[in-house]
């Protein structure tokens, strides 16, 4: 039967699961990831959106392809043998901190360097000032994405 003559009643809508929206659940109730790469000023270069039940080390990959870097500084969320490998691999230095509690052997790790993992923390309370960010008033990710962007550029001027 063609979808035309199929009655309104019986039409499937489109699913509303969040998934392609980046709304997730939490314990907090539903909420929004937001990924970042920042450069040595704390500016940012890329950022990521996801569901807030999805875990970092899922986008780590993804915030560092084509960024050429000498360190990479990470919190234990994208504590992964696979991503540490991908940094090296690059050419790059993993400094994630602290390991993982089921990690065997803990890696070596430059504690000055690791020092500089104040400027992501320092980009997101930056970010969080603009009440539309901290709220997630918008309910499509395009449009939380896209002012998310705005909100960067104002940054980066300042």
């Amino acid at each position: 039967m063609p979808p035309s003559s199929v009655p309104a009643s019986t039409r499937s809508a489109p699913q509303k699961n969040g998934d392609d929206q980046a709304i997730g659940r939490s314990r907090g109730g539903l909420t929004t990831k937001i990924h970042a790469c920042v450069d040595a000023l704390g500016n940012p270069i890329r950022l990521i959106l996801t569901a807030g039940q999805k875990a970092d080390v899922t986008q780590g990959t993804a915030l560092l392809e084509g960024i050429p870097a000498n360190a990479v500084i990470a919190d234990k969320g994208y504590d992964s043998d696979a991503l540490v490998a991908a940094i090296e691999g690059s050419g790059a230095e993993a400094i994630i901190l602290p390991p993982r509690s089921n990690r065997n052997t803990p890696r070596k790790v430059d504690w000055h360097r690791y020092k500089a993992r104040n400027l992501v923390e320092r980009f997101f309370n930056r970010l969080k000032q603009f009440r539309r960010l901290a709220t997630r008033y918008d309910k499509l990710a395009n449009r939380f994405n896209a002012f998310m962007h705005l909100a960067c550029a104002c940054i980066w001027t300042l």
